[in-house]
């Protein structure tokens, strides 16, 4: 399958083996290329780029400083010659790491990671399509399904190894992680932080990092303020 991606690298070589390696054996559009991360970030904000190969060691905006501020929706490949930060890139939405030299080998090992990956957020999404377009799901509390309907929950909350559903009259325990919960969600649903998904339709105000559902005042982080305002951007006056 065809996905659009860009290579964000500020070495030459580099730039160039990752382009030889993508024409050559993927059918991917590369729609840039970049050696500096504030133009890649400007570029990123005005066209839908499924994913990214990012180096981390860059001058004046490094790679994990630009993957905090890349929207969530573009997925990354980081590529580096530093394995060191390989555990704090996953807080990203990163796909995979790429250790420099790239190998052949290593490459089709992670064009085969993405598909998969594709692959399956494609068949999440074509079950949830069924399911958003009925506007309920049925949740498991205790041996019970409960059903709920979509417009109903405010926010969910990351609670350790749990996930709190939160509607207008109650709440309830989910036992699964936030980020699973995520791939099953559409818009009015929207990551704002790591331990947050909002239905923006709930939302009364935005103040100071902030957006505010009922009483509860729930915090936008960096990671994800870039793919809340482009959301919110849509509807100001």
């Amino acid at each position: 399958m065809s996905y659009k991606c860009l290579i964000i690298d500020d070495e030459p070589n580099a730039v160039k083996l990752l382009e030889v390696l993508v024409q050559q054996n993927t059918n991917w559009a590369l729609e840039g290329k970049f050696h500096n991360g504030a133009r890649s970030l400007t570029f990123l904000k005005e066209n839908y780029i499924d994913f990214v190969f990012l180096d981390i060691n860059m001058p004046q905006l490094n790679g994990l400083e630009l993957a905090g501020l890349i929207p969530f929706h573009t997925k990354i490949v980081f590529t580096t010659a530093y394995s060191e930060h390989a555990a704090e890139s996953y807080t990203f939405q990163t796909i995979d790491y790429l250790l420099k030299p790239i190998t052949l080998r290593r490459f089709l090992f992670a064009v085969q990671k993405i598909d998969q990956y594709y692959s399956k957020i494609s068949s999440i999404g074509q079950a949830e399509t069924f399911l958003f377009s009925t506007g309920f799901y049925f949740v498991k509390s205790g041996k019970m399904l409960q059903k709920i309907r979509m417009e109903d929950i405010h926010f969910f909350e990351a609670e350790k190894e749990y996930v709190k559903l939160v509607t207008a009259t109650y709440s309830i325990l989910l036992y699964r992680r936030l980020k699973d919960v995520e791939v099953q969600l559409i818009l009015p649903f929207i990551r704002v932080h790591n331990s947050y998904i909002v239905n923006i339709n709930h939302v009364v105000k935005m103040q100071d990092n902030h957006l505010f559902i009922m009483d509860k005042k729930i915090p936008i982080s960096d990671k994800f303020r870039g793919a809340v305002m482009s959301v919110i951007n849509r509807r100001i006056f």
